[in-house]
């Protein structure tokens, strides 16, 4: 039975799919609650455009290394190959909203006008909150997918409606961009800003040599503060955080250029291949060129019949 939750029509464990990643445009609303003991350990990342709209009173989020506070409304948007980890707090689950969509390459490059409705995917803090006018817009447009998705109709017919609602929510929330309001709320602790001033840099820098001496060094700091510091407050190592930084990167060049994997390595941050080689096995469990021919799907929802 759904019901309506800060504007948006909610039916637990709902889900909407539209095609298999592989089929071409690809959609996933999956309408579900989590609680604080199914948080994740690690941030992760996809190979695809995710959206988050939380439905409860608070949670946090981090992108990228850095937290941010959300609220009720707010909407998280993560382009391709972004780490990020939703933090549900303690007691009641959570509701909320998440969105997977991808567009194959040869679509994007036959609209042009997607480059530009999915600018707010580049956001530096891609986190939007508006007006209670302007979100009822935006969740009135999400309403109707979810009011199609019960309606009985061919599935060809479906996807061609889900695909036209959910691409005039995109629109208007690009139109809607400079409305936005949210502000990052200040760090808990001095410790804290620092080590996400660090993660940041590394999220800019992972290109260049990077090691406890020198990022020690650079941000005043011990390299045995650093070293404790550091896992404490993001819950990585540093080396394994820097790892994971260069492999997300290596990941997100080879499903979307042509580069030689020799090049992708280079420009990574690795200094040499077989460093490279073992890393990504290490994370992915594949080799680069194996990841390249079959890029891991296995966190897409298939299309049931």
């Amino acid at each position: 039975m759904s019901e309506l939750i800060n504007g948006i029509l909610y039916e637990k464990r709902h889900d909407i799919i539209i095609n298999n990643m592989s089929d071409g445009i690809y959609y996933y609303f999956d309408y579900d609650e989590r609680s604080f003991q199914v948080n994740m350990d690690f941030q992760h990342f996809h190979s695809f455009y995710e959206i988050h709209i939380l439905l409860a009173k608070s949670a946090s989020h981090l992108v990228e290394g850095i937290p941010y506070s959300i609220h009720a409304g707010d909407i998280v948007l993560l382009r391709p190959s972004l780490l990020h980890k939703t933090i549900y707090p303690q007691g009641a689950p959570s509701r909320r909203l998440i969105i997977n969509f991808l567009y194959p390459q040869e679509y994007l490059d036959s609209h042009p006008a997607f480059s530009r409705i999915l600018e707010p995917f580049g956001q530096e803090i891609p986190i939007f909150r508006f007006d209670q006018e302007k979100t009822a817009i935006l969740s009135d447009m999400l309403n109707q997918v979810f009011l199609l998705s019960t309606r009985s109709m061919p599935a060809d017919i479906l996807n061609t409606m889900v695909h036209a609602e959910f691409t005039r929510f995109l629109y208007r929330l690009w139109e809607l961009r400079s409305f936005n309001v949210y502000v990052p709320e200040k760090f808990e602790s001095p410790l804290s800003e620092k080590i996400y001033q660090i993660t940041s840099y590394i999220h800019n820098h992972y290109s260049e040599e990077l090691s406890l001496e020198s990022l020690a060094e650079q941000f005043y700091i011990s390299t045995y503060y650093l070293s404790h510091r550091f896992r404490q407050v993001t819950g990585y190592t540093l080396i394994h955080y820097i790892q994971m930084t260069r492999i997300r990167s290596a990941q997100y060049a080879l499903i979307n250029t042509r580069e030689k994997i020799t090049d992708i390595s280079a420009a990574c941050g690795f200094t040499s291949f077989s460093q490279f080689n073992r890393v990504f096995r290490k994370f992915c469990g594949v080799s680069p060129s194996d990841f390249r021919r079959d890029p891991v799907t296995s966190s897409f929802p298939t299309h049931s019949a």
